[in-house]
């Protein structure tokens, strides 16, 4: 089969190569994959991982070969699922807990914007507890996580503030922000759930406008700078706030379950995705620039001829 791997001697660090089949563990289907999209924490990866190997995290397609074990979708099913690596290729074998079944109605290339983006966006606001009238900060609130997270709190109940610049402000109120601000400098705390992406001087804000008790999940670092932190952050006025940090690969299990709740909501209207930019995965080097360059607002979908 074909596969994007890990090239030094290409200037996109990715050569369309022939890979091996998968070999499929018992509690694992073999996906055919149709499209897949970019994250952030790929470009990273990119950089670090040796030649042959295959990135790719989000895949959507069709099951070719049901589990051994009798667990998960028949052959033919439409699914998306999260991997942890090795989605970009022609096929791939997928643990049945991680993939859902796509509903009718939601193509492939909007589902594929979901495994990674969307269960980081819902995994990260149940640090919240009960949203319910809540008031939430989002950092970073243009991103494909943030837009998730403004609307999942939303349809919990939650008071939304959202940071994005202003060219953002009239899409991000439309997804249910309460309030856009331009810098995290102008949000009027305090607030009992913040999620951070940011880092550096973002978090020491972030730590300045924790509710007592309340919880600032970090899941990423954006900006590239350390924080300083130091007890005397936290009093007077932010007694027993904590920093939760996240990553989904640590966030439990039953992934699928969490991927099947969003693609759920997709189909019935009240989960938007946002695809900005589809692209042939011969042309990725277009997409990983435009990624870098931060481009597009929404994601980047690669799609894999069969």
């Amino acid at each position: 089969m074909l596969a994007l791997a890990i090239s030094s001697d290409s200037p996109s660090r990715l050569k369309l190569t022939v890979a091996d089949e998968p070999n499929c563990n018992e509690n694992e289907a073999l996906v055919t994959v149709h499209a897949t999209s970019l994250n952030r924490g790929e470009l990273r990866l990119l950089s670090i991982r040796p030649d042959g190997w295959i990135p790719g995290q989000d895949i959507v397609g069709i099951v070719e070969r049901a589990a051994a074990d009798g667990s998960g979708p028949a052959a033919g099913t439409r699914i998306a699922a999260l991997v942890d690596q090795a989605g970009w290729a022609e096929r791939v074998a997928v643990p049945t807990d991680r993939l859902a079944i796509l509903p009718d109605g939601v193509s492939f290339t909007s589902a594929a914007t979901l495994p990674v983006a969307g269960t980081t966006a819902l995994r990260t606001l149940r640090h919240g507890g009960d949203l319910a009238g809540q008031r939430i900060l989002i950092t970073g609130a243009s991103g494909a996580v943030g837009r998730f997270q403004i609307q999942i709190a939303r349809e919990q109940g939650g008071l939304v503030t959202a940071v994005a610049t202003s060219r953002h402000s009239e899409d991000l109120y439309s997804l249910g922000a309460e309030q856009v601000v331009e810098s995290i400098e102008l949000a009027e705390g305090p607030f009992s759930l913040i999620t951070e992406s940011v880092g550096g001087k973002s978090l020491t804000e972030a730590i300045e406008r924790v509710a007592p008790g309340g919880t600032i999940v970090m899941f990423g670092s954006s900006s590239g700078e350390l924080t300083p932190i130091g007890f005397r952050q936290f009093v007077p006025g932010h007694e027993g706030a904590r920093l939760q940090t996240f990553a989904y690969y640590t966030s439990g299990s039953d992934i699928g379950a969490d991927i099947a709740a969003l693609l759920a909501l997709v189909a019935a209207g009240r989960l938007e995705t946002r695809v900005a930019m589809t692209v042939p995965w011969t042309e990725i080097a277009q997409a990983l620039d435009a990624l870098r360059q931060r481009g597009i607002s929404g994601k980047a979908v690669l799609t894999i001829a069969g």
